[in-house]
């Protein structure tokens, strides 16, 4: 192991015993505490696994709780002859094994993964540590071509398509400019939570896009293409399209948009009574990678409060930043909580009647300001 290895090594290390020691900025209840639970928690669905943001112990999420979404159902499991291929406009077309890829550099870093149909109150989102190998020293290997601006992804899951009346067998498929592709945090993954990645999450080896909704992290990857022109199948430019209107003078403009980067968003997970009397609220906010520069609260119709936000072990850019407030004088009865998240780019998060998605029509990259109730 060479010298900036060990270094990285001993960084990553020292990052993870971090996690060990972040528990009580949670929120978690402590002696003499009790959890107020939120009245739209709804209760946990065995057959879809969810984060139960009042149950959260860790800034990693409970395997348990990760949500796992398929397009064409969830293909057989890959075996041991698995090979990803690197073709299209390359001068080295490659083909690799899992055994190969784990014996390239490796690449360790704890980012979130939020589906881009996420509620503003929902669960389908996830905190967690990958590791596997970047993936822009291997296209640069493959060697791209003049004119590759795209990375194609193609999955293991297949089905069929109606186009202009044809039926057409297709593949799960995503792509990335090569541009994106070639950013130092998009790796090809093959394990999680230290462990190998499991079935339903992709194994045995998946893309990870930081900074990008999960319909960007390409699972069961099989094929990855460079082309020479923008890719458009289902998945980027039939679905996971967002739809939003705006009004200019007498006329409504619509535009359509591939779903891609995370917008910011913030949510206020949990309230605790404390042994005091007094109440604490946690919760979470994230960004596309940009800095995170404050969250405010709303309680009621009451002016916006700054909050406290947490340290995230090692900076963590692509992770979600954990937040609390010390909630004192609060009556008995029904109150609101509403937070907001503002980013080192100006860009503040939304309410439902801002006029950014105040005629969105999709439910894509849902990031309005959540108001919950909670009853005192």
């Amino acid at each position: 192991m060479n010298r900036r290895l060990l270094l990285n090594s001993s960084a990553a290390a020292a990052v993870w015993a971090a996690l060990d020691r972040i528990e009580p900025l949670l929120g978690v209840p402590q002696s003499g505490e009790q959890v107020i639970p939120f009245a739209d928690v709804r209760p946990p669905n065995p057959d879809r696994p969810t984060l139960q943001w009042g149950e959260l112990t860790s800034w990693l999420t409970p395997k348990e709780q990760f949500f796992a979404v398929s397009h064409y159902g969830f293909p057989k499991e890959l075996g041991s002859d698995w090979r990803l291929g690197v073709s299209g406009l390359v001068n080295r077309p490659l083909t690799l094994s899992l055994d190969q890829l784990k014996a390239r550099p490796r690449r360790e870093m704890a980012a979130t993964i939020e589906c881009s149909g996420n509620g503003p109150t929902g669960g389908l989102i996830a905190n967690e540590r990958w590791v596997g190998t970047p993936l822009a020293p291997i296209l640069k290997e493959a060697g791209l071509k003049p004119g590759a601006i795209e990375a194609v992804f193609f999955a293991a899951d297949t089905g069929t398509e109606k186009i202009r009346n044809n039926d057409y067998p297709q593949n799960f498929v995503r792509s990335l400019s090569v541009e994106d592709a070639m950013r130092r945090e998009v790796l090809l993954c093959y394990s999680m939570n230290g462990e190998p990645l499991d079935h339903k999450h992709g194994a045995p080896v998946r893309l990870v896009v930081p900074g990008a909704y999960g319909i960007c992290w390409v699972k069961w990857l099989t094929r990855i293409e460079l082309h020479d022109r923008r890719f458009m199948g289902k998945f980027m430019g039939r679905d996971y399209v967002t739809i939003r209107g705006e009004k200019q003078g007498d006329q409504t403009i619509w535009r359509e948009t591939s779903v891609g980067r995370m917008n910011l968003k913030s949510i206020a997970a949990r309230v605790t009574r404390q042994a005091d009397g007094s109440y604490r609220v946690t919760g979470a906010a994230w960004t596309d990678g940009t800095p995170l520069t404050s969250v405010e609260l709303r309680i009621n119709d009451g002016p916006w409060q700054s909050v406290k936000l947490e340290q995230k072990p090692g900076g963590a850019p692509f992770t979600w930043t954990l937040w609390s407030h010390e909630w004192r004088g609060a009556k008995p009865g029904e109150h609101t909580l509403t937070s907001r998240a503002t980013d080192a780019k100006g860009r503040r998060q939304p309410a439902a009647d801002d006029p950014s998605i105040a005629m969105k029509k999709t439910y894509w990259e849902a990031n309005q300001q959540a108001t919950r109730k909670i009853t005192l």
